[in-house]
């Protein structure tokens, strides 16, 4: 049976429709926001919620409707939680074989002065883990580490959400711009292009804020050398690496150059005075700071260069399996889908055409005539050896072999890891559902049309709707995955490059991060301030909504003035 989409099917009316499709959205809002469901439970009934809505008031034939919440929750498994798995899972080994204590020891022991101690571990460590890792790590992690070092926990925890703001969009190995290329078909590479033309500005500014947060502007000027080695060293690199290489590596590029050179800087250059914060707020904390400080720099002193070169490989051989699988003459061997002669390939192309499989999705595949008159095609793509939770899993097996762990214990620890992450799976796949129900049934097609209104005015606004989706989802990824399709279909309608669309998205989500509440429960929690989560939202709104502002600004002048840095 094909179902035609239809945009005016409440009371023959483009408005009433456009209520009716927005009750899913508002009820996610609702669940999460203030009645405070947990993430499965608020996506699965938000899935339930629409294809009611599908079925009744858009008049979707029912199993047209299921089957497309079935293609949405495979594409949510696979490549999108796979890609979680497997770097969670990497990341878990450095912790269990004890080559983590490694790493931190050595971002750790660098230098004495706050500032500087903030913009290695807040922004570039931070930064690091958001891209090796992701989900709660980074801010985790880093809050706890300037707690130890005797930050105040409220402004470590603050610190550590907005300096998250630069490596959001590219984290967990790109996944939030690798997620929206199924429900929009716009290739993930042409967005990782745009986004690396509007987050540059913003990742080589936040140094600098960060400091000023913390200090004011005149202590801010006395550490510009090292704020500029950090920023703009950074924001380079995150150009370069998303619009060379893809989506996968600019957060572990950018953090780690950003990270090296300024380590290496401080070698050759110190501030005239070493920061500490003042007595009246740390009273305590100066003594144990120094102490703590002093430690850190005799552990660091106890191991080798070969030993911190050792705990750092599995994130730089990471960085090596997902650079080859970007490489568009592999990628294609790998989905079986290369034409060439060269041998080697050709060898890996039959293994992936073994390994890729694409059915076509039943009563769905060419059931839906869209906007465009034209039938939909839907298929289940299945690319195991292609995708890019595979190369990683690749490096953790050869990070089994270099940081000596049994295979007991390297297969105890991916269960484990499954095990913490099966209800956020299920959360990714239930909100993926909802999205290609949402696309199939031509609720998102009507929402656009509502939005299209806005006219010129939309590109400034288009960043608003990823701000939104982060804050109440606390997830770049899943807000992509709620409003790219909005996007897109608004875009297209109103003259507007959709790729600049989706990359306001995900660039505006970014600067949602920092007030979601989940976001502020972990930092909370990593700092000892649970229950005081409110304190630390009024902390960080005012910056969310300044950096925000900014994103708008560059989205509208990207889609007028300064068109040409379109891809």
């Amino acid at each position: 049976m094909t179902f035609v989409q239809n945009f005016t099917v409440v009371g023959d009316n483009l408005a009433l429709t456009a209520i009716v499709a927005l009750i899913p959205i508002l009820y996610f809002f609702w669940a999460l926001a203030i009645k405070r469901m947990k993430g499965y439970i608020a996506g699965a009934t938000t899935l339930l919620l629409t294809l009611v809505l599908a079925v009744f008031a858009f008049k979707m034939p029912v199993v047209t409707a299921v089957m497309s919440a079935t293609q949405g929750a495979v594409y949510g498994v696979l490549p999108i939680g796979w890609i979680i798995i497997t770097s969670v899972f990497l990341y878990k080994l450095t912790v269990k074989t004890g080559q983590f204590d490694i790493i931190r020891s050595s971002v750790l022991s660098i230098t004495e002065d706050r500032r500087i101690q903030a913009l290695l571990i807040a922004f570039s460590f931070g930064a690091f883990l958001e891209g090796a890792a992701g989900f709660g790590a980074p801010v985790a992690i880093s809050a706890a580490l300037l707690v130890g070092l005797g930050f105040n926990p409220l402004y470590a925890a603050g610190l550590c959400l907005i300096a998250n703001t630069a490596p959001v969009a590219f984290g967990a190995i790109g996944i939030p711009i690798i997620a929206m290329e199924g429900p929009t078909g716009i290739p993930a590479t042409e967005v990782s292009k745009m986004v690396g033309r509007q987050l540059p500005f913003l990742s080589a500014f936040i140094p600098f804020y960060l400091i000023v947060m913390m200090t004011g502007f005149k202590k801010a000027f006395e550490v510009m050398p090292a704020i500029l080695v950090s920023g703009l060293t950074f924001a380079i690199t995150q150009y370069l690496s998303s619009n060379f290489l893809g989506p996968e590596l600019p957060d572990i590029l950018s953090a780690l150059v950003s990270l090296f050179a300024l380590a290496i800087f401080m070698k050759f250059w110190k501030p005239k005075t070493i920061y500490r914060f003042s007595a009246e707020h740390e009273i305590a904390a100066t003594t144990a700071t120094t102490l703590t400080t002093t430690t850190s720099k005799q552990k660091h002193n106890s191991y080798t260069s070969g030993q911190i070169f050792k705990a750092w490989s599995p994130f730089l051989i990471l960085t090596g399996f997902i650079s080859i699988w970007g490489i568009p003459t592999i990628k294609l061997a790998l989905s079986g889908h290369y034409e060439g002669t060269n041998a080697i390939l050709k060898t890996i192309n039959s293994l992936g055409h073994f390994l890729t499989f694409t059915p076509e999705v039943p009563w769905l595949h060419n059931k839906v005539i869209g906007a465009s008159g034209e039938p939909i095609a839907a298929i289940y793509k299945l690319e195991i050896l292609g995708a890019a939770g595979t190369a990683i899993l690749l490096a953790a097996i050869v990070t089994k072999y270099i940081v000596s762990i049994s295979w007991r214990d390297w297969a105890l620890t991916f269960g484990e890891t499954v095990n913490e992450l099966k209800y956020p799976i299920i959360t990714i796949a239930t909100v993926v559902g909802y999205a290609y129900v949402t696309n199939a049934s031509g609720m998102t097609t009507t929402l656009g049309m509502v939005l299209a209104k806005t006219g010129a005015l939309f590109p400034f606004f288009a960043p608003v709707l990823g701000w939104l989706g982060v804050f109440i989802t606390g997830s770049d990824t899943s807000a992509n995955l709620l409003f790219a399709k909005l996007q897109q279909v608004t875009a297209t309608s109103i003259g507007m490059d959709p790729v600049l669309a989706l990359a306001a998205n995900s660039s505006g989500g970014v600067t949602g991060k920092m007030i979601s509440p989940q976001s502020i429960a972990v930092a909370c929690a990593a700092v000892g301030l649970a229950g005081k989560e409110s304190d630390l939202f009024r902390f960080t709104i005012k910056h969310s909504l300044f950096l925000l502002l900014l994103i708008c600004i560059i989205t509208f002048l990207q889609s007028n003035i300064l068109a040409w840095m379109i891809p």
